[in-house]
């Protein structure tokens, strides 16, 4: 004890107004020590008996080990630990190690003991401390198994919404996935037969299902109704609005040999039946074979392309019209063109004209008319095939926002 006198130990907390013989009996065979930050001091689960008593810096007390490991206390100048060693032969309960450069003073257990005995205000102080500190410990318990109790909860919360979300997810694709099986089998697979002339067509969604689609509709006298429609929005309502949109015309195209009267009433029905505030664009013509003339109407859709293949000249088939479903009165003008072998008829909706390569540029009809130009003497599907991938090329990976369709009519070749 040459470097702590008497009168610095009786300061501090644990031994404050004690007599100098009773500081001077507690000192007999003192061992001084000294650690640095991060030292461990006491270990969890040895079985030492000394007390410690802090005569400079900082300890902690901590339970556990890695990301178990909880803070219970720190201790200061003053401030003994190791009590419990003394009171119960037991492991130590937890780890104390130093924060900052500390100085102890380690007491034996035979001595503290003797001491204690012999003065019973140092024991009682002694015993207040400890009792002190276990309330100290418990009510540091509740609070952590209070605290993680409502952890638990939360992530119990936590859990059950994610299944409710994953619940909900799965029945929505699963909904999606029956809406896009419906609007495949809306779609015709194989089209009807036109003497001396054949169709192909293309169709891809911006998602799972979307709001465009086409028709070849089989009418009487070896004529064909040839739709092409664009639905406003895309997703689960437009595949909706499509399928009652595309309904409505297959219906009304066997009453009326007149594209513009089918429009009209399909028009009038859209009105009748929705209350969405939705429309469609659509091009309907009725196409003759055997006479080489398409009849046609156009509510609001883009113009067709129709090609003269000996010439290469292009043109956009523009009888004026209103879209249908949205406004009260609408226009539709009905037109005639002649649509012979040496012609090639081009619908499309809008997804293929406005789709943007990665700098944003459109990929817009100039880009089709090179495109059909180019493909020769290629069958009708086989131009739709050579469309989409050229379209694909110039969008390099960017995102498709639009559902694109494509329905093309040509004179008979070989594949």
């Amino acid at each position: 004890m040459a470097t702590v006198d008497i009168e610095t130990l009786r300061n501090l907390p644990f031994l404050e107004g004690a007599s100098p013989d009773v500081v001077a009996r507690l000192t007999e065979g003192v061992i001084e020590r000294h650690f640095q930050p991060g030292q461990v001091i006491l270990q969890e689960g040895s079985t030492s008996r000394e007390l410690y008593l802090i005569v400079a810096g900082l300890v902690e007390v901590v339970k556990g080990h890695g990301a178990e490991e909880m803070v219970l206390a720190t201790r200061g100048q003053g401030d003994f630990f190791g009590e419990m060693g003394l009171i119960e032969a037991r492991p130590r309960f937890a780890t104390v190690r130093a924060l900052k450069p500390t100085r102890l003073l380690e007491f034996s257990e035979h001595n503290l003991r003797s001491v204690l005995l012999q003065y019973p205000l140092l024991l009682e102080r002694v015993i207040r401390t400890v009792s002190a500190r276990l309330r100290e410990a418990d009510q540091q318990m509740i609070a952590d198994l209070h605290r993680k109790n409502q952890e638990l909860a939360q992530a119990y919360r936590q859990l059950q919404a994610a299944q409710a979300a994953l619940v909900e997810k799965e029945r929505l694709e699963r909904e999606l996935e029956l809406a896009r099986e419906l609007q495949q089998s809306i779609l015709p697979r194989q089209f009807p037969h036109l003497p001396g002339f054949s169709c192909g067509a293309r169709y891809q969604p911006a998602r799972q299902v979307g709001g465009d689609f086409y028709d070849v509709i089989p009418l009487s006298k070896g004529r064909v109704g040839l739709v092409m429609a664009d639905v406003s929005d895309k997703g689960m309502v437009a595949a909706l609005y499509m399928a009652l949109a595309h309904s409505l015309i297959r219906a009304e195209a066997r009453r009326s040999p007149s594209p513009q009267q089918v429009l009209l009433r399909v028009h009038r029905l859209l009105l009748e039946m929705s209350q969405a505030e939705m429309f469609v664009t659509v091009f309907y013509g009725v196409f003759d074979p055997t006479q080489g003339i398409l009849r046609y109407a156009r509510a609001g859709h883009d113009p067709p392309l129709l090609f003269n293949l000996g010439s290469g000249e292009c043109r956009s088939l523009k009888a004026r019209g209103t879209l249908l479903g949205l406004i009260e009165r609408v226009n539709l003008e009905e037109a005639n063109v002649d649509l012979d072998p040496d012609n090639l008829l081009v619908l499309y909706t809008d997804g293929i004209t406005e789709a943007n390569s990665p700098a944003g540029e459109f990929f817009a009809v100039g880009r089709l008319c090179e495109t059909v130009r180019a493909a020769g003497e290629l069958s009708a599907q086989a131009l739709c095939d050579s469309v989409f991938e050229r379209v694909d090329r110039f969008q390099a990976g960017a995102v498709q926002h639009d559902d694109m369709a494509l329905l093309v009519v040509r004179a008979d070749i070989n594949d």
